[in-house]
């Protein structure tokens, strides 16, 4: 059975090194937490696991080599900061301190801008500071809703269940932005792809035809069909320019824009309204909208200061008017239901779950279970986008292929018919 050497820590956060017999690394890993420990480093023992405290180094014949990104350079992807808060709350659930789970995670984690903060999140609260204090000061990283709910698991003594719920909500929301991503993904790469084929042949293989065309025509004009097709390839040849400097306009134009308010509502209503991916990016705003709202209002923050948080955190200008005209009739006393049914951004269907999320008090478990239907709409979606986006680019492509042989054949059957 293969021995795998390991680096954990026991419930009073000591560091335990040794080895253990199992099938597979993750049997390894189940048979430790069996023993009360928590492993950090779990490998076999062909690999050595470095001293803790101990920079990696890549060894090669004759020097060591040791490569090293400053912090600052350093991304922190939310990916890893999921798999932080999981393994924090974890820590913290298991019965040890805050302090002590921190220079636990200190010491495994392997991106170099997140060690640096989780050292300085310790030092800070080691001096005094409370959690949420101490995340505020790495707005990079832990944005205003995870501090905010972090803020109100302190309060509520319930931290590591906020912690977790943090993770399940990250993890959720990465699945969506990584599921419309790939779907708007598809298709530009097809057209990428496809574009370069089109642009190959104009400048490569079609000018080549134009000079075998003038020799063996004799001055006879040629179809009209090839005569647009040699027109296009010397369109493309010499005036290639021209679209770039167009790209180049829009792209400028698009940042400009970007900067202003206006702008920003004029692309965002554009988004949401471009044919086959408006009603995917619309779902999942919907979805981000009740995933995030639920979870704020679930860990306890109030729901004034969760609407204020999910408003900014969206990233849409039109889903953020919404949100803040649901939170201006609140302020005033009416229900939530009824901005959301009255607003033509929410489906009838969210106005229904709210409204009944209210009757029953049970608000936030309603949004959470709004948020699930709507990840699974934009699954769905994503499924039916695909299988029409597919045959759509490819009967394309045939057409724009097919046209540029059958243009470069109809002059070889004059040719054919001059030599019989």
């Amino acid at each position: 059975m293969p021995k795998f050497k390991y680096i954990a820590h026991d419930i009073n956060g000591a560091e335990k090194t040794g080895t253990v017999n199992a099938a597979s690394q993750a049997a390894a890993t189940t048979l430790l937490k069996g023993k009360g420990l928590f492993p950090t480093e779990v490998r076999g023992t062909d690999l050595q696991i470095p001293p803790a405290g101990k920079k990696n180094k890549v060894r090669g014949k004759g020097m060591d080599l040791e490569i090293a990104l400053p912090a600052s350079l350093t991304v922190v992807r939310p990916k890893q900061l999921m798999v932080l808060t999981r393994q924090m709350a974890t820590l913290i659930r298991a019965g040890l301190p805050l302090l002590r789970s921190l220079k636990v995670l200190e010491r495994q984690e392997k991106n170099a801008a997140l060690k640096k903060a989780v050292r300085e999140i310790a030092d800070s609260i080691e001096g005094g500071s409370n959690f949420a204090d101490a995340l505020a000061a790495h707005p990079r990283i832990f944005n205003k809703l995870y501090i905010n709910m972090v803020k109100a698991g302190e309060a509520g003594g319930l931290l590591d269940v906020v912690l977790e719920r943090l993770a399940t909500y990250m993890e959720k929301a990465h699945k969506v932005r990584n599921t419309v991503a790939n779907a708007m993904a598809y298709p530009l790469v097809v057209l990428l792809a496809s574009s370069g084929i089109m642009v190959f042949l104009m400048v490569a293989i079609i000018p080549r035809f134009e000079k075998i065309f003038a020799d063996m025509l004799d001055g006879r004009s040629l179809p009209p069909l090839t005569q647009f097709v040699l027109g296009v390839s010397e369109r493309v040849m010499h005036q290639w320019h021209y679209a770039v400097a167009i790209i180049a306009v829009f792209v400028g134009l698009g940042a400009i824009l970007k900067r202003f308010r206006a702008g920003r509502v004029a692309i965002d209503s554009l988004k949401l309204i471009v044919p086959l991916f408006g009603n995917l990016i619309r779902l999942s705003a919907l979805a981000r909208f009740a995933r995030t709202l639920g979870t704020l209002m679930e860990s306890g923050v109030p729901v004034l200061q969760a609407l204020g948080i999910v408003k900014e955190t969206l990233g849409n200008e039109i889903v953020a008017d919404a949100i803040q005209e649901i939170h201006d009739n609140i302020k005033e006393g009416e229900p939530m239901a009824s901005p959301v049914e009255a607003n033509r951004l929410f489906p009838p269907i969210f106005g229904g779950m709210v409204e009944v999320g209210e009757e029953t008090g049970e608000l936030p478990a309603m949004l959470l279970k709004t948020a699930d239907m709507y990840e699974d709409e934009v699954d769905n979606a994503v499924a039916r986008l695909s299988s029409l986006i597919e045959p759509t680019l490819i009967v394309l492509l045939a057409l724009v292929v097919g046209t540029i042989v059958i243009a470069m054949f109809l002059p070889m059957v004059s040719i054919i018919g001059n030599l019989s």
